[in-house]
């Protein structure tokens, strides 16, 4: 008969307990509830008139702040407000534009390509599918989430950018070590009617109170219910 250690045994029970815990459909309620009265306005921070803009707006957001993004596109849009006008733009007058944005070549040569697609295979129109929208260059799952949500209110998945993801984690609602992971864990956890306002809360909290570095608990009303090992203050 196989040597067991005992003193193994109540550690692994005990960590089951608290991960199943962590997602309590009470707890995940009480968590929904809090962002609720701390964001109950929260809506996404790109500035945009059409779904066309929002796309646009999202791929240059690809390390750059929302802020700077907002400076950079009403020039942008008014030089090329279409995506048939985009097609027919040149790399170094994108390039131009979008400078401050970061990465500026590659952003130019997705923007540019996503217009063209958009024009020769959807009619000129910004497609509407999770299947059609991540077929455009430079328009990732992330990419397509917010699209969807924001410009046509569909629901096909969880926005999780680098607010979402470590907040998620800090809150014990996700464990995994990919953005992509993360997202279906937070589909099986989080109503289908939560998913696209609870991005835009926890990357508003992400913002402004759960920050990167020293996150500021003492101003946070979910500290109650959170037992991230970095917490800064505790109640």
């Amino acid at each position: 008969m196989p040597e067991t250690n005992p003193s193994r045994k109540p550690a692994a029970k005990k960590q089951l307990r608290v991960q199943h815990s962590s997602l309590a459909p009470d707890r995940v309620a009480a968590i929904l509830a809090a962002l609720d009265e701390a964001y109950p306005r929260a809506v996404c921070a790109l500035t945009h008139n059409s779904p066309w803009e929002l796309l646009v707006a999202t791929i240059l957001s690809a390390q750059c702040t929302d802020v700077r993004v907002n400076l950079v596109t009403p020039e942008l849009f008014r030089r090329f407000p279409t995506p048939q006008k985009m097609a027919k733009a040149t790399l170094p007058q994108l390039e131009a534009l979008i400078r401050t944005t970061g990465f500026f070549r590659n952003k130019a040569k997705s923007i540019q390509g996503a217009a063209r697609k958009i024009v020769s295979d959807f009619k000129g129109q910004v497609p509407q599918t999770l299947a059609e929208l991540v077929t455009l260059p430079g328009a990732a799952r992330k990419t397509a989430n917010v699209v969807l949500g924001v410009a046509y209110g569909k629901a096909e998945g969880v926005v999780v950018d680098t607010h979402v993801f470590r907040i998620a984690r800090r809150l014990g609602l996700a464990k995994c070590e990919t953005p992509q992971k993360v997202e279906q864990e937070l589909m099986r956890i989080l109503p289908e009617s939560r998913w696209i306002d609870f991005s835009h809360q926890l990357i508003h909290h992400g913002r402004q109170v759960c920050v990167a570095r020293k996150p500021k608990c003492d101003r946070c009303n979910l500290e109650q219910l959170c037992t991230a090992k970095d917490k800064a203050w505790k109640s």
